[in-house]
Protein backbone atom coordinates (compact mmCIF):
# COMPACT_ATOMS: atom_id res chain seq x y z
CA UNK A 1 0.00 0.00 0.00
CA UNK A 2 1.48 3.42 -1.30
CA UNK A 3 1.80 5.93 1.95
CA UNK A 4 1.78 9.66 1.79
CA UNK A 5 4.31 11.67 0.75
CA UNK A 6 5.52 8.33 -1.30
CA UNK A 7 6.91 10.45 -4.90
CA UNK A 8 8.66 7.73 -6.32
CA UNK A 9 5.35 5.82 -7.08
CA UNK A 10 3.31 6.58 -10.42
CA UNK A 11 0.19 8.10 -10.03
CA UNK A 12 -3.02 5.84 -9.88
CA UNK A 13 -5.45 7.35 -12.92
CA UNK A 14 -8.55 6.05 -10.36
CA UNK A 15 -7.50 7.75 -7.59
CA UNK A 16 -7.27 11.62 -9.83
CA UNK A 17 -10.73 11.02 -10.01
CA UNK A 18 -13.30 13.94 -8.94
CA UNK A 19 -16.50 13.15 -7.25
CA UNK A 20 -19.88 15.15 -7.10
CA UNK A 21 -21.96 14.55 -3.74
CA UNK A 22 -24.32 12.36 -5.68
CA UNK A 23 -21.53 10.27 -7.19
CA UNK A 24 -20.16 10.06 -3.69
CA UNK A 25 -23.60 8.91 -2.61
CA UNK A 26 -23.64 6.21 -5.31
CA UNK A 27 -20.25 5.17 -4.55
CA UNK A 28 -21.23 4.12 -0.80
CA UNK A 29 -25.05 3.29 -1.76
CA UNK A 30 -23.99 -0.37 -1.47
CA UNK A 31 -22.74 -0.32 2.26
CA UNK A 32 -24.73 2.66 3.79
CA UNK A 33 -28.23 2.83 1.93
CA UNK A 34 -29.25 5.46 4.22
CA UNK A 35 -26.46 8.04 3.76
CA UNK A 36 -27.96 11.06 2.51
CA UNK A 37 -26.20 14.28 1.28
CA UNK A 38 -26.90 15.92 4.62
CA UNK A 39 -25.62 13.57 6.51
CA UNK A 40 -22.33 14.15 4.68
CA UNK A 41 -22.58 17.86 4.77
CA UNK A 42 -23.34 17.22 8.88
CA UNK A 43 -19.83 15.10 8.47
CA UNK A 44 -18.05 18.02 6.92
CA UNK A 45 -19.64 20.63 9.52
CA UNK A 46 -17.89 17.92 12.53
CA UNK A 47 -14.05 17.96 10.55
CA UNK A 48 -14.31 14.58 9.58
CA UNK A 49 -14.11 15.84 5.81
CA UNK A 50 -12.85 18.38 3.90
CA UNK A 51 -14.01 18.19 0.77
CA UNK A 52 -12.22 20.50 -1.70
CA UNK A 53 -14.32 23.65 -3.34
CA UNK A 54 -14.58 24.08 -7.05
CA UNK A 55 -14.38 28.17 -8.06
CA UNK A 56 -18.22 28.34 -7.73
CA UNK A 57 -18.49 26.86 -4.29
CA UNK A 58 -19.30 23.16 -4.84
CA UNK A 59 -17.91 20.11 -3.14
CA UNK A 60 -15.52 17.81 -4.66
CA UNK A 61 -14.18 14.61 -3.67
CA UNK A 62 -11.48 12.45 -4.24
CA UNK A 63 -11.27 8.79 -4.65
CA UNK A 64 -9.13 8.85 -1.29
CA UNK A 65 -11.92 11.11 0.56
CA UNK A 66 -14.55 8.44 -0.36
CA UNK A 67 -12.13 5.65 1.20
CA UNK A 68 -11.76 7.90 4.13
CA UNK A 69 -15.68 8.27 4.36
CA UNK A 70 -16.30 4.69 4.16
CA UNK A 71 -14.00 3.77 6.45
CA UNK A 72 -15.51 6.24 9.29
CA UNK A 73 -19.13 5.63 8.57
CA UNK A 74 -18.19 1.80 9.13
CA UNK A 75 -16.47 2.30 12.49
CA UNK A 76 -19.55 4.11 13.12
CA UNK A 77 -21.93 1.00 12.10
CA UNK A 78 -20.07 -1.68 12.97
CA UNK A 79 -17.93 -0.55 15.88
CA UNK A 80 -20.85 1.95 17.67
CA UNK A 81 -18.41 4.47 17.44
CA UNK A 82 -19.53 8.20 18.41
CA UNK A 83 -18.11 10.61 15.98
CA UNK A 84 -16.19 12.54 19.05
CA UNK A 85 -14.35 8.71 19.16
CA UNK A 86 -14.20 8.85 15.30
CA UNK A 87 -12.51 12.53 15.03
CA UNK A 88 -9.99 11.02 17.73
CA UNK A 89 -9.19 8.36 16.06
CA UNK A 90 -8.78 9.77 12.19
CA UNK A 91 -6.88 12.90 14.12
CA UNK A 92 -4.32 10.21 15.34
CA UNK A 93 -4.28 8.61 12.28
CA UNK A 94 -3.89 12.16 10.12
CA UNK A 95 -0.59 13.12 12.33
CA UNK A 96 0.62 9.39 11.99
CA UNK A 97 0.07 7.75 15.36
CA UNK A 98 -1.36 4.56 15.96
CA UNK A 99 -5.12 4.63 17.96
CA UNK A 100 -5.97 2.94 20.70
CA UNK A 101 -9.16 1.97 19.07
CA UNK A 102 -7.82 0.47 16.31
CA UNK A 103 -6.01 -3.20 16.03
CA UNK A 104 -2.31 -2.88 14.74
CA UNK A 105 -3.69 -3.94 11.48
CA UNK A 106 -4.71 -0.58 11.08
CA UNK A 107 -2.56 1.76 8.41
CA UNK A 108 -1.29 5.25 9.78
CA UNK A 109 -2.58 7.51 6.78
CA UNK A 110 -6.18 6.92 6.56
CA UNK A 111 -6.30 8.45 3.07
CA UNK A 112 -4.15 5.39 2.10
CA UNK A 113 -6.93 2.88 3.02
CA UNK A 114 -7.94 0.75 0.37
CA UNK A 115 -11.56 -0.96 0.18
CA UNK A 116 -10.76 -3.75 1.73
CA UNK A 117 -9.05 -2.25 4.37
CA UNK A 118 -11.39 0.00 5.09
CA UNK A 119 -13.92 -3.07 5.44
CA UNK A 120 -12.03 -5.58 7.69
CA UNK A 121 -11.45 -2.66 10.21
CA UNK A 122 -15.25 -1.74 10.12
CA UNK A 123 -16.24 -5.36 10.46
CA UNK A 124 -18.47 -5.51 7.28
CA UNK A 125 -19.21 -8.33 5.75
CA UNK A 126 -21.85 -9.03 3.06
CA UNK A 127 -25.12 -10.56 4.09
CA UNK A 128 -25.14 -14.16 4.46
CA UNK A 129 -28.22 -16.66 3.59
CA UNK A 130 -29.81 -19.12 6.04
CA UNK A 131 -27.54 -22.19 4.63
CA UNK A 132 -23.96 -20.10 5.17
CA UNK A 133 -24.94 -18.79 8.99
CA UNK A 134 -25.36 -22.59 9.80
CA UNK A 135 -22.36 -23.13 8.41
CA UNK A 136 -20.33 -20.42 9.70
CA UNK A 137 -22.16 -20.34 13.12
CA UNK A 138 -22.19 -24.17 13.80
CA UNK A 139 -25.84 -23.65 14.78
CA UNK A 140 -28.59 -26.34 13.71
CA UNK A 141 -31.99 -25.37 12.05
CA UNK A 142 -33.79 -25.55 14.74
CA UNK A 143 -31.69 -23.19 16.83
CA UNK A 144 -31.70 -20.62 14.33
CA UNK A 145 -35.34 -21.02 14.22
CA UNK A 146 -35.72 -20.32 18.21
CA UNK A 147 -33.81 -17.48 18.03
CA UNK A 148 -35.78 -15.99 15.31
CA UNK A 149 -38.38 -16.79 17.29
CA UNK A 150 -36.90 -14.95 20.60
CA UNK A 151 -35.89 -12.15 18.35
CA UNK A 152 -32.24 -12.69 19.10
CA UNK A 153 -32.09 -12.75 15.47
CA UNK A 154 -33.78 -11.50 12.64
CA UNK A 155 -33.64 -12.03 8.71
CA UNK A 156 -33.58 -9.00 6.11
CA UNK A 157 -36.59 -8.62 3.77
CA UNK A 158 -34.51 -10.93 1.01
CA UNK A 159 -34.17 -13.35 3.70
CA UNK A 160 -30.56 -12.72 4.21
CA UNK A 161 -28.52 -12.27 7.92
CA UNK A 162 -25.92 -9.82 9.05
CA UNK A 163 -22.42 -9.83 10.85
CA UNK A 164 -24.38 -9.30 14.34
CA UNK A 165 -26.39 -12.21 13.83
CA UNK A 166 -23.83 -14.54 13.13
CA UNK A 167 -21.88 -12.78 16.31
CA UNK A 168 -25.49 -13.50 18.20
CA UNK A 169 -25.88 -17.07 16.91
CA UNK A 170 -22.25 -17.97 18.11
CA UNK A 171 -22.26 -16.33 21.54
CA UNK A 172 -25.46 -18.44 22.18
CA UNK A 173 -23.61 -21.75 20.70
CA UNK A 174 -21.02 -20.76 23.46
CA UNK A 175 -23.33 -20.16 26.27
CA UNK A 176 -24.69 -23.09 25.91
CA UNK A 177 -21.74 -24.96 26.86
CA UNK A 178 -22.76 -23.71 30.56
CA UNK A 179 -26.33 -24.71 30.07
CA UNK A 180 -28.06 -21.70 28.95
CA UNK A 181 -30.34 -22.61 26.41
CA UNK A 182 -31.94 -19.72 23.68
CA UNK A 183 -35.14 -19.69 25.93
CA UNK A 184 -32.84 -18.71 28.90
CA UNK A 185 -32.11 -15.39 27.07
CA UNK A 186 -35.07 -13.83 26.54
CA UNK A 187 -34.49 -11.52 29.46
CA UNK A 188 -31.28 -10.45 27.30
CA UNK A 189 -33.73 -9.22 24.14
CA UNK A 190 -36.32 -7.75 26.77
CA UNK A 191 -32.99 -5.78 28.46
CA UNK A 192 -32.28 -4.74 24.72
CA UNK A 193 -36.23 -3.66 23.89
CA UNK A 194 -35.89 -1.43 26.77
CA UNK A 195 -32.28 -0.12 26.25
CA UNK A 196 -34.00 0.91 22.78
CA UNK A 197 -37.29 2.15 24.27
CA UNK A 198 -34.86 4.37 26.64
CA UNK A 199 -32.94 5.90 23.47
CA UNK A 200 -36.21 6.38 21.82
CA UNK A 201 -37.79 8.54 24.42
CA UNK A 202 -34.60 10.69 24.87
CA UNK A 203 -34.89 10.84 21.00
CA UNK A 204 -38.57 11.94 20.52
CA UNK A 205 -38.29 16.15 20.88
CA UNK A 206 -35.53 15.62 18.23
CA UNK A 207 -37.20 13.22 16.07
CA UNK A 208 -40.04 14.97 15.49
CA UNK A 209 -38.37 17.72 12.84
CA UNK A 210 -38.70 16.09 9.29
CA UNK A 211 -35.50 17.54 8.22
CA UNK A 212 -32.35 15.20 6.99
CA UNK A 213 -30.22 17.63 9.14
CA UNK A 214 -31.98 16.84 12.07
CA UNK A 215 -32.47 12.87 11.60
CA UNK A 216 -28.42 12.74 10.90
CA UNK A 217 -27.89 14.02 14.53
CA UNK A 218 -30.70 11.99 16.04
CA UNK A 219 -28.86 9.02 14.44
CA UNK A 220 -25.09 9.94 16.07
CA UNK A 221 -26.98 10.96 19.34
CA UNK A 222 -28.67 7.30 19.80
CA UNK A 223 -25.96 5.77 19.07
CA UNK A 224 -23.36 7.66 21.76
CA UNK A 225 -26.44 7.07 24.20
CA UNK A 226 -25.88 3.41 22.92
CA UNK A 227 -22.38 3.49 23.65
CA UNK A 228 -22.43 4.69 26.71
CA UNK A 229 -25.57 2.46 28.42
CA UNK A 230 -23.13 -0.60 27.01
CA UNK A 231 -20.09 0.81 29.26
CA UNK A 232 -22.78 1.36 31.88
CA UNK A 233 -24.25 -2.22 32.00
CA UNK A 234 -20.74 -3.14 31.08
CA UNK A 235 -19.07 -1.39 34.53
CA UNK A 236 -22.10 -3.07 36.51
CA UNK A 237 -21.83 -6.55 35.07
CA UNK A 238 -17.76 -6.40 35.78
CA UNK A 239 -18.27 -5.16 39.32
CA UNK A 240 -20.35 -8.13 39.81
CA UNK A 241 -18.40 -11.06 38.72
CA UNK A 242 -15.30 -9.24 39.92
CA UNK A 243 -17.06 -9.53 43.35
CA UNK A 244 -17.75 -13.87 42.81
CA UNK A 245 -13.51 -13.74 42.42
CA UNK A 246 -12.98 -11.93 45.73
CA UNK A 247 -15.59 -13.85 47.90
Amino acid sequence: MRQPGNGSAAPDPASSHVFTISEVLRELHGDFPDLTASKLRFLEERDLITPARTASGYRKYCAADVERLRFMLGLQRDRYMPLDVIKKTMDALDAGEQPEELPDAAPVGPREVTTEMAAHLSGRSRPLSRKELRAQSGATRGMLDTLENFRIIKADRDGNYSHHDLKAVRSVRVLARYGLEPKHLVNIRRSADNELDLIGRAMAPYAARKDAAARARVAESSKEMLENLRDLRDSMMDAAVESLDRS
